[in-house]
């Protein structure tokens, strides 16, 4: 997941506690199993003491080794979240730790944090919200604090945003967003502004609003409107400090091929060239060479789709690349440390929860299968650890059932 367009991740499909679900249309393509959100009671693979984290980092001693071909993807369970939940946000904090947000639970929106510790490999409470939500944004600043933004509440899209501080492990209320908004992006740009896009308001429209959050003075601040409405989209920061949005779907919930570009010195959204598959909840990747892989999500025609392209900032173009290997939606995508991309989990054309892994190699523009995760997921995080290894937390099972379990994967030869 990318940390810089949150979090949130898109969605596989909208919740059933989301007011979108009043949509009978939503209903239809986004439709759950009779046996969801019931919640997963166990804490699988939880280390008791140092001893066994120590044991787990010899295990995971080569995890910064660059990628050969002789190298595979494994995944380990690790000490499971003391909430079970999904739709929630996991930012990598400035001292390694990861913090764990919201999210939908068995009993509806939360207000629960916890922070995982990669040293002992163990979770903790922290302090929690002050107002429930999922499908919200965290976006790390610059002193170090993080952001969460609007997401839904109790059936409801939600307009307050709240700071929190990781030396005190509490929450601050900040200042609130203009619109009420659910499955928008927030973007941390490189004057420290927070640029949050699109989503759907208060009314369920799709929106073409966008605003700027200051920290300097804890405001929002409207910035110019986007050329297309829409949700379930990715914002991707460029090297040159502009913004991709790419994707999404419209009022009909169908994917857009349509992607702009934001310059944060005008204030302005410029149309650029189209993506050549129209997709929503798929994933948009900042690459190392400055360009942005996309990968999967469901297309105009509600198909889940395993094609993937590349967008080209200095031609403003887009590129096909080599597809999946499993067609999939709401996904995460993680750019590891050697350069290459880490699609983990995700949803198939039946809204079933994926254990799959595929690795991407931008020099060669192919995917390669490896190492399924433990349990099948999707509207989980994935989040790459200071040491190299990603943390997989949440989420649903292939049952539709609350995960409170997470695993760590890393490369091994």
């Amino acid at each position: 997941m990318n940390t810089q367009t949150s979090p949130t991740n898109p969605m596989s499909r909208l919740p059933v506690w989301s007011a979108s679900f009043l949509i009978p249309l939503l209903l239809t393509c986004f439709a759950l199993s009779p046996a969801a959100r019931a919640v997963d009671p166990r804490r699988d693979g939880s280390y008791p003491n140092q001893n066994a984290a120590e044991r787990e980092n010899a295990l995971y001693n080569d995890a910064m080794a660059p990628y050969s071909p002789l190298a595979s993807w494994s995944w380990r369970r690790t000490d499971s979240l003391n909430t079970a939940r999904a739709d929630h946000t996991a930012m990598l904090l400035q001292d390694g730790k990861v913090l764990v947000a919201g999210g939908v639970a068995p009993t509806g929106p939360s207000t629960s944090a916890e922070l995982y510790d990669p040293a002992t490999r163990t979770w903790t409470a922290t302090g929690s919200l002050h107002i429930a939500r999922a499908s919200h944004t965290a976006t790390l600043l610059q002193d170090g604090m993080v952001l969460i933004a609007a997401g839904v509440g109790i059936n409801r899209p939600l307009a307050s945003a709240e700071l929190y501080d990781p030396p005190r492990g509490t929450w601050t209320v900040t200042g609130k967003l203009n619109i009420a908004r659910e499955f928008h992006t927030a973007t941390l740009l490189q004057n420290g502004m927070v640029l949050v896009a699109a989503g759907r308001d208060s009314g369920l429209i799709v929106s073409t609003s966008a605003e700027l959050y200051d920290p300097a003075t804890h405001t929002w601040t409207v910035t110019g409107s986007l050329n297309t409405a829409r949700y379930l989209h990715t914002a991707t920061l460029l090297q040159n400090g502009m913004v991709l949005i790419a994707g999404g779907a419209d009022q009909n919930n169908r994917g857009l091929a349509r992607a702009e570009l934001y310059d944060p010195a005008s204030g302005t959204w410029v149309a650029t060239s189209r993506l050549n598959t129209a997709r929503n909840s798929h994933t948009a990747t900042l690459l190392q060479n400055g360009m942005v892989l996309v990968a999967g999500g469901r297309d105009n025609n509600f198909i889940v789709s395993g094609s993937a392209e590349l967008y080209n900032p200095a031609s403003g173009t887009w590129t096909a690349t080599g597809s999946l290997n499993t067609a999939r939606q709401g996904q995460t995508a993680t750019l590891l440390q050697n350069g290459m991309v880490l699609i983990a989990g995700g949803a198939d054309q039946s809204n079933g929860a994926l254990a799959g892994a595929e690795l991407y190699d931008p020099a060669s523009g192919t995917w390669a299968v490896v190492g399924s995760l433990n349990t099948a997921r999707d509207s989980h995080t994935a989040t790459l650890l200071q040491d190299g290894m990603v943390l997989v937390a949440g989420g649903f099972d292939s049952n539709s059932f609350f995960l409170a379990t997470a695993e760590l994967g890393h490369h091994h030869r």
